[in-house]
């Protein structure tokens, strides 16, 4: 999938084609752009250029991977250095684009460029230098109007949104939620959630209706809603949000069992599964107010894998008992696993049986140690994410709980799995310690699933893909309730931005027996 009109953009360089082409699965027409790249690149020919970044139509975010070589054209495969590579834009409307840019080396020979706008642009040119030279065919022109995260500024429709952002046809989690429920009635979830659920949970009863976000109750995934309905027109729908962490709905299919969305699923419920807002928010605040987020972690992976230290992994809060489990099991077997706590909150802190408590790591410090351990707390884990774009390899908890990507994650394939008991856990680890190669292909095809299906383009294509299969099973029309206020967009005084697909006609007001038709913005 590609990233359009996200909160930032990312790009990727690869001088080795067959790799990248493993790596992305592109398709034809792609796969074609990029061999042509490949061949009538005069200057660091070996270097690929690729990304969405590079096509108007996506404007935020892009991505591309810059694989470097050194002269005699051997593809490096670890980083060559700070400051490698230069990218600057410019727009022939506004000499000073007000774009941040940061450039991530990935310590593989692999480069993630990202970079946030300010302010939408005109001709956007996108200049990549190496030593004072242009890369392939820069400088790259986006033609026409390069939109910023603040730019109001929806595709009307939802089908050339989805080609424009190469979204999947189905996700499997979706189809495996929605089959539960046959239809929808918002007339009768209206009530009955409320008077099921209202009194002993937190809920937001959301309805989007034109285009417009509104809300009853609470607020609390507001930014993400307005983010998206700035890109695409959603269809009309009314939902309830769980907003705890554990899912609700214990009902079983032939229960009628009302729909309700969640941020993490389990064996025994039936919710409906939204990505975590954690890592819905590390989207739209990747540049801005967060530190840890799917790309910031790929440039900071530790050391090379031969030089991490060959321990287990963690740290975390008391969210759970099986948490408390793995630091007995630290303290009793310190040369394989390193586990303590940070912070006691649900269980009484018992120092003789826990050891005492330590100061927070910095998640990029995990990446020290080879193995890293994903346990469950009060559900799901959510740091499974970014463990798995790290490039150190992942074991992971069987557990009921499942956040919406867990369906394609394969054990052995893209992580190393222990019992729920954490009996085997000690014996995993001696595996890995044994099968050194075998743990770092795992550790890299789950990097490699990280890079593909967890990025931000990804999450806003399982947003709407969710809210557009679950309309079309409404049989009552999405309402605006009572006490319902509407979610106004941001205003940017600073930068307003004209939005060329707000075209309509105004009937009655004729040219030479036309109808005229004006922009609005």
């Amino acid at each position: 999938m590609f990233s359009e009109y996200l909160p930032l953009c990312f790009f990727i360089f690869d001088s080795n084609l067959s790799t990248l082409v493993q790596q992305i699965r592109p398709t034809a027409t792609q796969l074609a752009t990029l061999t042509t790249f490949s061949h009538k690149r005069k200057l660091f020919p070996k270097t690929l250029i690729w990304g969405p970044g590079l096509e108007t139509n996506i404007a935020l975010p892009a991505r591309f991977f810059i694989q470097t070589v050194d002269t005699t054209g051997r593809n490096f495969t670890t980083s060559p250095g700070e400051k490698t590579f230069e990218v600057t834009f410019t727009s022939p409307t506004d000499p000073y684009a007000r774009i941040w840019v940061q450039i991530l080396d990935r310590n593989d020979g692999s480069f993630l460029v990202r970079y946030r706008m300010y302010a939408s642009y005109t001709d956007l040119h996108i200049q990549i230098l190496l030593k004072d030279k242009l890369v392939g065919k820069s400088p790259y022109v986006l033609r026409g109007a390069v939109y910023h995260e603040s730019c109001d500024c929806p595709e009307p429709s939802g089908a050339l949104w989805e080609k424009n952002m190469h979204c999947p046809a189905s996700f499997s989690q979706i189809e495996s939620d929605l089959s539960v429920f046959p239809s929808v009635d918002p007339d009768r979830n209206a009530h009955e959630i409320l008077q099921r659920f209202g009194k002993r949970h937190s809920l937001c009863h959301y309805t989007i209706k034109n285009n417009q976000v509104y809300i009853k109750t609470k607020i609390f995934m507001d930014a993400f809603l307005l983010s998206l309905t700035r890109k695409v027109k959603l269809p009309d729908i009314e939902f309830f949000v769980n907003l705890e962490d554990w899912p609700l709905e214990k009902r079983q299919a032939s229960e009628k069992p009302s729909p309700i969305f969640s941020w993490c699923g389990s064996n025994d419920t039936q919710d409906i599964v939204m990505p975590t807002y954690d890592v819905t928010e590390s989207v739209l605040e990747t540049m801005g107010r967060v530190s840890l987020d799917m790309m910031s972690v790929q440039g900071h992976t530790g050391p090379a894998w031969e030089q991490k230290i060959s321990k287990a992994f963690w740290r975390g809060r008391d969210s759970g008992k099986e948490r408390l489990e793995l630091v007995k099991l630290a303290r009793a077997n310190p040369d394989m696993l390193d586990a303590t706590l940070t912070n006691f909150f649900f269980f009484k802190h018992d120092e003789s049986l826990y050891g005492p408590l330590v100061k927070h790591v910095s998640f990029f410090d995990f990446f020290k140690y080879k193995y890293q351990i994903n346990v469950d707390g009060t559900v799901a884990a959510y740091r499974l994410p970014y463990l798995l774009a790290g490039d150190s390899v992942v074991f992971k908890h069987d557990s009921i709980y499942y956040e919406h990507f867990y369906k394609q994650l394969q054990p052995w394939v893209h992580y190393i799995p222990f019992k729920a008991d954490l009996s085997d856990l000690l014996g995993k680890i001696q595996w890995a310690r044994d099968h050194d190669e075998e743990a770092k292909r795992i550790a890299l095809a789950g990097q490699r699933f990280a890079r593909t299906h967890l990025m931000g383009d990804s999450i806003f294509c399982y947003y709407f893909k969710l809210f557009q299969k679950y309309a079309e099973l409404q049989v009552t029309e999405a309402k605006v309730r009572d006490c319902m206020e509407l979610v106004e967009q941001p205003k940017d005084e600073l930068f307003p931005c004209y939005c060329a697909r707000k075209k309509v006609c105004v009937l009655g007001i004729k040219q030479n027996h036309k109808n005229v038709c004006i922009n609005l913005y």
